[in-house]
């Protein structure tokens, strides 16, 4: 019988796709986000965005690879990567200048991949047109990833991120339609946010077939709006045990054909006010995993919402009697 496994892991997925381990290798652009023209961006986001281990983004895409990569090659032994265009907002730039960092990209040495992260308000045609004729050039495969956060649109009115549920679901369905996957980036102890909000985000992940999601924990910036309501008592970050059952019950209304990235955030704890409950990120995810094993948990064991599930209360003998019965109302009607 075969075992089952807990969750499926994206370096599990990368093999599949790829015959062998795929390491990213983060970019910095020298762009913003069009939530900060206006004001400060997101409650959570800092000032230089959440690209801490990219290098300046004055750095060239090519010399940011080549750089990176060098490192990667040494510590890993690895041969085939993913640029990732990490930091803001990596659409929301002119489309000849947007084209011309992906062919940069694209064009570099044992790239297999083109990852851009992006807002869900930040998506257009012509765009995905570039990308789809840019992996036909240089045949590389495209990923999109999706800052969403959270389904709860009052939850993200309250952290300022600049877009509601709508726009996440009018950028799924015009990407999906070009055929490149989808990365979907959710947090899942935002104030305000509750375990039916963790339930529900992963039950409108898998409605709508999403590829990968990248799970965070809340980490508090520091000199962001989020870390100044921290500090002043005005938020409260849930407990570790709370975060866990969340991600837990996620995990299993999670359809089991998505890929799961990562469970916990990353974040230098010079950087941070509030990171992790000060428990580094490997011992949480072994707390995790020895939690699952222990409830017999596994991502996907509570999918049984999609398809028409109540039509399931409905047995054929129910539904034959039901029928019979209004069959001879009528009759009985057309008699009187």
């Amino acid at each position: 019988m075969k075992e089952q496994r807990l969750y499926y892991k994206y370096s599990d997925y990368l093999k599949e796709k790829y015959g062998e381990k795929v390491y990213k290798l983060p970019i910095n652009l020298p762009i913003t986000c069009p939530n900060r023209l206006d004001g400060n961006g997101c409650s959570f986001c800092s000032e230089v965005g959440t690209g801490f281990e990219a290098l300046a983004s004055q750095v060239s895409v090519t010399e940011q690879l080549e750089r990176t990569k060098i490192l990667i090659e040494k510590k890993y032994k690895a041969k085939k990567f993913i640029a990732y265009f990490q930091n803001y907002t990596n659409t929301f730039m002119k489309l000849d200048v947007f084209q011309a960092y992906i062919c940069e990209a694209a064009a570099c040495l044992d790239i297999v991949e083109i990852s851009i992260s992006t807002r869900p308000d930040c998506i257009q045609k012509e765009y995905l047109d570039v990308l789809k004729s840019i992996s036909e050039k240089y045949q590389v495969a495209i990923s999109i990833e999706l800052g969403l956060q959270t389904v709860n649109y009052h939850t993200l009115d309250t952290i300022n991120r600049g877009h509601g549920l709508a726009e996440y679901i009018d950028a799924v369905l015009m990407i999906q339609s070009y055929a490149f996957p989808i990365c979907t980036h959710i947090i899942l102890n935002l104030p305000g946010d509750s375990m039916r909000d963790a339930i529900e985000s992963a039950k409108i992940l898998s409605a709508l077939k999403i590829d990968i999601v990248k799970i965070h924990s809340l980490y508090i910036a520091k000199n962001t709006k989020l870390s100044y309501e921290y500090e002043s008592g005005t938020i409260k970050i849930c407990s570790k045990e709370e975060y866990i059952q969340r991600l837990i019950a996620f995990l299993e209304h999670l359809s089991p054909e998505i890929v799961v990235e990562r469970l916990f955030s990353r974040v230098p704890e010079k950087d941070s006010l509030f990171s992790n409950w000060n428990t580094s990120w490997w011992k949480l995810q072994d707390e995790v995993i020895a939690k699952m094993n222990e409830q017999e948990s596994y991502q996907g064991k509570c999918v049984c919402y999609l398809n028409g599930s109540a039509m399931k209360k409905l047995s054929y003998e129910d539904w034959f009697c039901h029928h019979i019965h209004q069959i001879s109302e009528l009759i009985e009607k057309r008699n009187i």
